[in-house]
């Protein structure tokens, strides 16, 4: 286990963040199986489950589905739209209908937008928020990776912390009975036994607290990955090739920029831009005419008395033209102007904000990731000491030169390190899903 801790890497950034996922998933791998016969479970497989179970997937594909509906119906007016009818009118006088149409005992309707830059517009708007829709989908999608991954791998870790603590309670259970029967010797005060006891209790205290962690996290990742609760679960972390996905080396400013390239806040910051950019173009053109295609089909009555107040009857009517309309004076147009030029400016001014924040939040994680490289560096030093230690104690005890009591409370003292060792790994790990987030590498790498 010790060559496991000190063969892991301490290179920075985005490459850290890939070591330190290959790092845990080599320690958990040297863990025994708890049960033969359980389900095998790796990274890929739970993250590949999840991503085609989720709940919040399926409805963000669907609010995708719908903003492209949206986009359809925007688009509908520049395309044939064709409408047919038919009824019966009774008419007392000139023969006509609320609106100004004749009656019609079948009437088929044609128009199609050719020039109305309003509503061309709209469309484009539509379109471009409907890529924020999709953004969101692949928000979600990375989220839901996230998720199960840090589970997954806690998940490792807990069970792992499990069986260490496990240990400890046994290598405690020796060091209580060493000490009452030095107790009943009179070499120890009994106080010396209540102390144990006490660490002892502590223990027990950790192992149901990682045994009620270990019960959350599989049935989170059995919600996940939509695994029965009557099939066993067993993680089985693999060394996983994750390094040809990414650049070998990283600065701060390719960090920065990768963000700012892949961060959906931007990328739908500036769909919003061009989207009430589209606005503003549609409110100028609005001074502008607009032509549509029409046509129109009928069918006449004779009982609406037609003949009384036309010179010539003619039942079948076929109209077809072009419709012009020609603004002379419109207020909403200057005002439609005004509110999207202030729109614009806008999404402008927020599309800077996001891309500052973006920045900031980067050099965080990046930061971040560094300082929790050195935490686990210390961590892994401090369990490597501790087994060089229970090695040389080991060796003085099968030479009769230290008791079963200080070799027991070595062994404890190797069990924290690896605990703490664990927990900085862990942490670490978080810090790297999420910079890999934010740089747009995580789907990449769980392809």
């Amino acid at each position: 286990m010790n060559n496991h801790a000190s063969q892991i890497s301490r290179s920075r950034y985005l490459i850290p963040a890939l070591a330190g996922i290959v790092a845990l998933s080599a320690l958990l791998a040297a863990v025994p199986a708890r049960a033969q016969d359980a389900d095998k479970l790796t990274l890929h497989q739970a993250v590949t489950l999840a991503l085609q179970n989720s709940r919040d997937v399926k409805l963000a594909q669907v609010q995708y589905n719908v903003a492209l509906g949206e986009v359809g119906v925007d688009r509908a007016a520049f395309r044939p739209n064709l409408y047919t009818g038919a009824g019966l009118a009774y008419t007392s006088g000139f023969p006509s209908l609320p609106g100004g149409e004749a009656p019609a005992v079948f009437q088929l309707d044609y128009t199609q937008a050719l020039f109305n830059p309003l509503l061309k517009s709209e469309q484009h708007a539509a379109e471009d928020r409907a890529k924020n829709q999709k953004l969101e989908l692949d928000r979600v999608r990375d989220d839901v990776i996230v998720r199960t991954a840090t589970a997954y791998l806690e998940l490792g870790k807990v069970r792992h912390s499990l069986d260490l603590m496990r240990s400890e309670q046994a290598s405690g259970a020796k060091i209580l009975e060493a000490m009452r029967e030095r107790v009943a010797a009179n070499q120890e005060l009994p106080i010396e036994v209540t102390r144990t006891q006490l660490s002892l209790a502590r223990i027990a205290e950790r192992v149901v607290k990682f045994e009620d962690r270990e019960a959350t996290l599989d049935a989170q990742i059995r919600d996940l990955t939509a695994i029965p609760e009557d099939r066993s679960l067993e993680v089985e972390p693999e060394e996983a090739s994750f390094t040809a996905e990414l650049a070998t080396v990283q600065s701060e400013a390719e960090i920065e920029s990768l963000a700012i390239q892949n961060d959906r806040r931007v990328a739908e910051a500036e769909n919003e831009r061009a989207a009430r950019e589209q606005l503003l173009k549609g409110a100028r053109w609005s001074y502008f005419p607009t032509v549509n295609l029409v046509g129109q089909y009928s069918i006449l009555s004779k009982f609406n008395n037609y003949q009384e107040f036309y010179a010539h009857f003619e039942r079948n009517n076929v109209n077809v033209g072009v419709q012009v309309t020609i603004p002379l004076f419109a207020a909403k147009t200057s005002a439609n102007v005004t509110l999207a030029r202030s729109q614009l400016s806008e999404a402008e001014l927020l599309l800077g904000n996001k891309r500052q924040q973006v920045r900031f939040d980067v050099q965080q994680k990046a930061r971040s990731v560094r300082e929790l490289d050195a935490s686990r560096e210390v961590a892994r030093l401090d369990l490597q000491l501790a087994q060089e230690s229970l090695q040389l104690e080991q060796a003085k005890f099968d030479q009769n030169r230290v008791t079963l009591q200080e070799i027991e409370q070595s062994r404890l003292d190797e069990n924290d390190k690896w605990v703490a060792f664990l927990d900085a790994d862990f942490a670490r790990q978080q810090a790297q899903l999420s910079l890999l987030q934010a740089t747009g590498q995580l789907a990449k790498v769980f392809q």
